[in-house]
């Protein structure tokens, strides 16, 4: 389902996300694509999410500080305003609110990307059910942690800017330079194909 609006070139919320990670991510998979290999931190993912789903159904909505609620699973968004679509891992509908989470895989704390991937689906979550978005929820499964993250004024510009910059990346064909930090580059499924990391 849309929110019906016209707009530019449809993204993927994972464009989003993958971009702060490494804006080179985008670039390989709309400029320059390239045959791609599952990692087995993916594959992990994937086996993971189907046992996570069917715990969290039983679960009550306390540990996000809800009292009611009605949970909705793998909820496929899309806006052509803002020209992005994603499938949500869950969305939380209660009377005071429409609340998105992303189950994410990681011990250490949230990562940006995770942030952002999260944030942007707030905005669409916005788009198609004409609500406010105050926040949504990661929550992080090897330590069954629950993080707030905000859709600040600011997070919104962030987002907005952050679609913007991988439209012109796709636009000029040109590849961005890797992330600052290389370690990212060691278990990157395109690291063969940037030959300067």
């Amino acid at each position: 389902m849309s929110d019906g609006d016209t707009a530019p070139f449809m993204l993927r919320v994972t464009d989003v996300k993958q971009f702060v990670y490494c804006p080179r991510i985008p670039f390989f998979t709309y400029v320059l694509p390239v045959p791609r290999r599952a990692t087995r931190k993916m594959e992990y993912g994937l086996e993971e999410h189907a046992d996570l789903d069917r715990l969290e159904k039983r679960r009550q909505l306390n540990r996000y500080r809800l009292e009611r609620g009605e949970r909705q699973f793998h909820v496929p968004l899309s806006s052509t305003r803002l020209g992005v679509s994603g499938v949500l891992d869950m969305l939380i509908r209660t009377p005071a609110g429409a609340f998105p989470v992303e189950f994410k895989f990681t011990s250490g704390p949230p990562a940006l990307n995770h942030k952002y991937q999260l944030l942007t689906y707030a905005l669409l979550v916005e788009a198609q059910l004409q609500t406010t978005v105050r926040n949504g929820f990661l929550y992080l499964v090897p330590g069954k942690r629950i993080q707030p993250v905000f859709l600040t004024p600011t997070a919104r510009q962030r987002c907005h800017r952050l679609m913007s910059s991988i439209r012109k990346t796709i636009a000029s064909e040109r590849m961005p330079p890797p992330p600052a930090r290389h370690s990212r580059c060691r278990e990157c499924e395109f690291r063969l194909y940037c030959g300067d990391v």
